[in-house]
């Protein structure tokens, strides 16, 4: 699967060390969209790359990054067909792709530990949507 990653400033950190656990487990191709170093940018702009870039099928998922993750989430589910989901832990993860089927993760780079990061990707890529009963709450957010 490829995976697109991008953060602001304030997610850099953890975005970067994300990217080292995905290139050593090999599992998955990686793509950094940036920001490409801890100065301070605006994170609306690396939300826009990294959506546009997913809806145009560059990839399959993609992850977001920024001090709370709260922002970037924001700016994210501007999109249609974007689903990005702010997690704190695994249980949020694994029902973000089971109940919602959510394209795109997002974390904060100051608010979640690099560990617990970890364990929340994984457990992220590794859930399938359960569709169903879902997939019908999924179509009324998309058709109104």
């Amino acid at each position: 699967m490829r995976i697109l990653l991008a953060s602001d400033h304030g997610g850099y950190l953890l975005k970067q060390q994300l990217l080292q656990q995905l290139l050593l487990r090999g599992e998955h191709e990686a793509v950094d969209l940036g920001a490409y170093g801890p100065e301070s940018v605006d994170y609306p702009r690396y939300a826009r790359q990294l959506c546009q870039s997913l809806l145009s099928g560059v990839a399959e998922r993609g992850i977001l990054l920024c001090g709370t993750g709260i922002g970037i989430s924001i700016a994210a589910n501007r999109y249609a067909g974007i689903r990005a989901a702010l997690c704190h832990d695994e249980y949020s993860a694994r029902l973000a792709r089971q109940h919602n089927d959510a394209n795109v993760l997002v974390l904060g780079g100051r608010t979640t530990g690099p560990a617990v990061a970890q364990a929340i990707v994984t457990v992220w890529l590794t859930t399938a949507f359960e569709g169903g009963r879902h997939q019908q709450r999924l179509d009324q957010i998309e058709h109104g």
